[in-house]
């Protein structure tokens, strides 16, 4: 019998129990240096269930926070980090005023109701720091051989850390070294390393800082000192003697910028009478046989002097085989020209053709038949006719017997006479041949008939279907 009294009253304190729920944020956020609420609200549909005592607790430790009791008030232990928000019987929020590291952890939020017991509810707090991003390119790297640091990128004060990343086409190696800082908070320092040389510098490359709080693309311009790297234009393998308004070009790129040119013979000679130079251009106003010899152009900046010689070889006539970078290109672009209007001709000579012989075709296929076949019931009354009125001949038969022997000796062949009704036939026939051609009613012979006129041959109306 113990047992089913022990369930009989256990039944409506299990329902009051059910009746009370206590809600909390299951995940909250903080950012280091700012406040924070992490509510706790009890909701009760029992008038007879009181709160006595609402507590924060943090890490589960029985570290206790907060204390509110409608008896006795309110109790913090840490006035200047916690508060409690208007407390009640049906809310106690608790507040952070500024968040540090040490402040990350699970708050647990504990209600005393009578009589029905204590209910506890948690709630996740992770602490974040937002960091400060910053990165540069090493504007001392230069182009001696050896490896070092062209760019580096730093992520300070952040929690968690941050993820940096590199983005370029340059091949290189990354270090990365992250340090711990006393308040909770990282900082992250990577560095891109390679053996810059000339082609690096202005190449681009970008640092991804990649945190919880955000994402940061950086880019980046490589800077490499070099010495200045030197060529000159102009000689086209065709100076000839009394060629006149030749000259050389000398150009270099260095980082710094090149500060001087210099133009001077290889063998530290003079220059000829007809050489003189301006800036970094060496002219030549008439080309003569001191001409040939060696120019060297000297290009200076912070880092030192670089050199380039260019041979000059004259020729005594002109070069035809050598016609010269200008040459070449002028007579390549004149080619290409000339091709795309070839070309272009051909096309429209095509498609005129074609449209052409479109329009031919469609005349030829929308003019009228040149025959047209008479109607069924015009055929038939036709050959019915032509059935039943046949031709007679002019003399009995013993008289056409007779004259025909007689003109196989070489007299005319026999004659026959139409009847009405055939001349009928004919005249009938021969309206309707006008009506379906008209051509016909046009045909007259010409004036000087033909040999073939006089012996009594006539076209027939048929030829002109």
């Amino acid at each position: 019998m113990q047992g089913p009294l022990f369930l009989l009253l256990l039944g409506p304190l299990y329902t009051v129990i059910q009746a009370q729920e206590i809600s909390v944020n299951d995940m909250k956020t903080g950012i280091i240096g700012q406040e924070i609420d992490l509510p706790c609200t009890i909701s009760s549909n029992d008038p007879n269930v009181h709160v006595s005592q609402i507590m924060w607790e943090k890490d589960g430790d029985h570290k206790r926070i907060a204390v509110y009791s409608p008896q006795h008030g309110t109790h913090i232990d840490d006035p200047n980090t916690y508060q409690l928000i208007k407390p009640s019987q049906s809310s106690a929020t608790l507040r952070i005023s500024s968040v540090s590291a040490n402040n990350e952890g699970e708050y647990s939020c504990e209600v005393t109701l009578f009589p029905s017991g204590n209910r506890k509810a948690t709630t996740r707090l992770a602490v974040i720091a937002v960091p400060e991003n910053s990165a540069e390119a090493n504007t001392e790297a230069t182009a001696n051989g050896e490896a070092q640091t062209v760019a580096t990128c730093r992520s300070s004060s952040g929690r968690p850390p941050s993820l940096i990343t590199w983005q370029t086409s340059l091949p290189g190696n990354v270090t990365t070294i992250m340090t711990n800082n006393t308040d909770g908070t990282y900082t992250v320092v990577s560095r891109y390393v390679l053996t810059p040389t000339s082609q690096a510098d202005g190449m681009p490359i970008t640092c991804n800082i990649n945190h919880e709080s955000t994402m940061i693309p950086i880019p980046l311009k490589l800077s490499v000192k070099y010495p200045p790297e030197v060529t000159v234009e102009g000689f086209d393998d065709n100076w000839h003697l009394k060629r006149n308004g030749v000259f050389l070009t000398c150009s270099a790129k260095g980082n710094p910028p090149p500060t001087s040119y210099k133009w001077k013979t290889f063998d530290d000679s003079p220059f000829p009478s007809t050489v003189r130079v301006k800036e970094n251009i060496l002219y030549v106003d008439e080309v003569d046989e001191r001409v040939n010899r060696s120019f060297l152009c000297e290009v200076t900046n912070a880092l030192g002097s670089r050199a380039y010689r260019q041979d000059v070889i004259v020729r005594e006539k002109p070069n035809p085989s050598g016609a010269g970078a200008t040459g070449g290109i002028i007579g390549g672009i004149i080619a290409a020209i000339v091709g795309i209007a070839v070309v272009a001709t051909v096309i429209l000579i095509c498609r005129q053709q074609k449209k052409n012989q479109t329009a031919k075709d469609d005349e030829e296929f929308e003019g009228p038949p040149a025959y047209k076949p008479p109607p069924p019931s015009l055929k038939l009354q036709i050959e019915k006719s032509a059935e039943e009125v046949p031709l007679k001949p002019l003399h009995p038969p013993s008289e056409t017997t007779d004259s025909q022997d007689m003109e196989l000796n070489g007299k005319t062949p026999p004659k026959y006479q139409m009847t009405p009704e055939s001349r009928r036939y004919s005249d009938f026939q021969n309206d309707y041949l006008e009506q379906e051609n008209p051509i016909y009613n046009e045909f007259q012979p010409p004036e000087n008939a033909s040999p073939r006129d006089e012996q009594g041959f006539v076209m027939s109306p048929a030829v002109y279907v």
